[in-house]
């Protein structure tokens, strides 16, 4: 399975991820890793649960990541480093293969999202602060037409889909949700491939 890292490293490498551009509003920065990983020899997707304690986005799930502190040299600088802050890894070994496309959110953030392999035998060290539950799905299992469900919303007069993906007891939506769906349309056409 490390072809399909690859070929995604290739994929991302060609295309250029579409920035937010949203005129008269000034979005804050943001960016997450979109953690990948091989267990049992398959392609797994990490998420993690944020704890009900937290006053924005309590019980959600998402992808290590945050806001972009003044010390961070990129927004690469910021996904690294909220994954060790969130997981408690060392990221010094995690293989980044690039940027899928910017997506805003209602709060007002422009988050850039970047896909990385983080090495297998890792071992997680959860911020109990900032993550109640890490969860890895495979990554097939999230191609299942099944799983997905989008449903029309409002927002300030806006129309927009939310897109949904129920995996057990887990519902992955919103920003996240867009993200996932960014990733899987880039990685299906790959599994497809002979």
């Amino acid at each position: 399975m490390e072809a399909l890292f690859d070929a995604l490293e290739d994929r991302l490498a060609s295309r250029s991820p579409r920035a937010v551009n949203l005129p008269g509003v000034v979005l804050r920065e943001s960016a997450v890793l979109v953690p990948l990983l091989l267990r049992e020899g398959a392609p797994h997707v990490l998420f993690t649960k944020r704890p009900t304690t937290l006053r924005h986005h309590a019980g959600q799930y998402s992808f290590p990541g945050g806001s972009r502190d003044p010390e961070d040299a990129t927004p690469l600088h910021t996904a690294l480093r909220e994954t060790r802050e969130e997981l408690g890894i060392d990221v010094s070994g995690v293989r980044v293969l690039g940027a899928l496309d910017e997506v805003p959110t209602l709060t007002e953030f422009r988050i850039q999202p970047f896909v990385g392999v983080i090495p297998q035998g890792t071992e997680y060290r959860p911020n109990p602060d900032e993550v109640e539950l890490i969860v890895e799905v495979p990554l097939t299992a999230l191609l299942e037409p099944s799983l997905h469900r989008a449903e029309r919303r409002s927002v300030r007069g806006v129309e927009y889909d939310v897109d949904f993906y129920t995996y057990g007891p887990h519902v992955i939506w919103g920003a996240t949700g867009r993200i996932l769906r960014d990733l899987l349309r880039l990685t299906s056409a790959l599994l497809a491939r002979p």
